[in-house]
């Protein structure tokens, strides 16, 4: 991590880029209001960023990734970047004041932040639809053929609740709804838990849903909701703090977006939607420069990740087989015999989500099985 302690100076008009950069930062309309509904300040990330870029409506994208969509920050190889997002999760575009008196909730600081983007940013034109991000950022140096290290440093919460849903049409057993409902899952933020009504207390286990690159440019805008090789709405539980996730670079700079907070998820999101919910994202960016990447890889202190997704699960569980059997077999050193053994007698095979069109699995291989190893990793 970088020590600078340059001043925060908004960035809307140097190359249209806008970006914070680390130091103090300058005032917004809304950071005079508490940003609680307790009234005691949420816990903040202890680390400092080289950028912060806020949740605000200039620095917003509505459901889409593309090579065409212009960055909102311009970041170096090796920069530590807080990404803000939001959760409007339950909240109405026309009457966004109403779900937070409904269910009791101040309007904040963050709750102003997503009612002015609710007002300010508009849906994708072509009719696209997804995620509420934050993005794109570049990174420069960055070129298509690379890949993208991504370090998890932190997340922390800037409102202390999430909003989970059901609907007729949604979710892993879409037939069965009858009636659309939402839930407000409230923190406790001293026993780290969420709870929906008392007697349900849930561990809070913070992750991004969606990180994701530009696809090539010529696919065009893509929708958020299916996940895809440039990453995207995976939704893996496991990528929370102390975690790495990598992509394949596909355009210049990379174009790095992400949202779809969640508070905490059970393998396969199976109502449609997790704990949705705000997360300042901090992470550093680290290009791999000629190191190509089929698939989205990631991994943690004990587990390397593979990741195999498809329209069909059956499909996707073996594209995670195959990606799990490449990975054994080119950075670890067997030969594909021999990966798909181990495969068979020690890696755990999950559903990532069954909801987002293109399905996930993903393949949590233990790093522990290869005892004449060592592997170093950055926490």
């Amino acid at each position: 991590m970088k020590n600078s302690r340059r001043t925060f100076l908004r960035k809307t008009t140097q190359n249209g880029l806008a970006i914070l950069s680390a130091g103090s930062l300058t005032a917004s309309p809304f950071d005079q209001l508490n940003n609680t509904t307790s009234g005691a300040k949420l816990p903040s990330s202890t680390i400092k960023p080289d950028h912060v870029v806020r949740s605000l409506p200039e620095n917003m994208v509505w459901g889409y990734y593309g090579a065409d969509v212009p960055p909102v920050a311009k970041v170096k190889d090796g920069d530590v970047v807080e990404i803000q997002t939001v959760n409007p999760s339950g909240v109405s575009r026309t009457n966004p004041e109403e779900f937070y008196t409904k269910n009791n909730l101040p309007i904040d600081q963050h709750a102003q932040e997503v009612i002015a983007i609710l007002k300010n940013v508009k849906p994708e034109p072509s009719g696209i639809r997804g995620h509420m991000l934050t993005g794109p950022v570049y990174i420069d140096g960055a070129s298509p053929g690379d890949s993208l290290e991504i370090r998890i440093l932190d997340m922390t919460f800037p409102a202390p609740f999430g909003v989970n849903s059901v609907w007729p049409g949604g979710g892993g057993i879409p037939d069965e709804v009858k009636t659309r409902e939402t839930f407000v899952y409230r923190y406790d933020m001293k026993r780290k838990t969420a709870s929906l009504k008392e007697g349900i207390d849930i561990p809070l286990k913070p992750f991004m849903g969606v990180m994701a690159l530009s696809p090539p440019a010529d696919m065009g805008r893509q929708s958020s909701i299916p996940p895809n090789f440039y990453g995207g709405n995976l939704d893996i539980k496991h990528l929370t703090k102390g975690t790495t996730l990598h992509l394949p670079i596909s355009v210049a700079g990379g174009l790095f977006t992400t949202g779809d907070g969640h508070g905490a998820q059970g393998n396969g999101e199976v109502s449609g939607v997790a704990i949705e919910t705000a997360i300042n994202l901090t992470v550093k960016f680290i290009v791999h420069k000629g190191k190509t990447l089929k698939q989205p890889r990631a991994e943690t202190p004990t587990h390397f990740i593979a990741v195999g997704l498809d329209k069909d699960l059956n499909k996707a569980m073996k594209n995670a087989l195959s990606e799990a059997c490449a990975f054994i077999k080119e950075e670890l050193g067997f030969t594909f015999n021999e990966a798909l053994s181990i495969a068979s007698t020690a890696v755990d095979f999950e559903v990532s989500q069954v909801v987002d069109q293109t399905l996930g699995v993903h393949a949590m291989i233990p790093k522990s099985i290869f005892s004449k190893k060592k592997f170093d990793y950055w926490t």
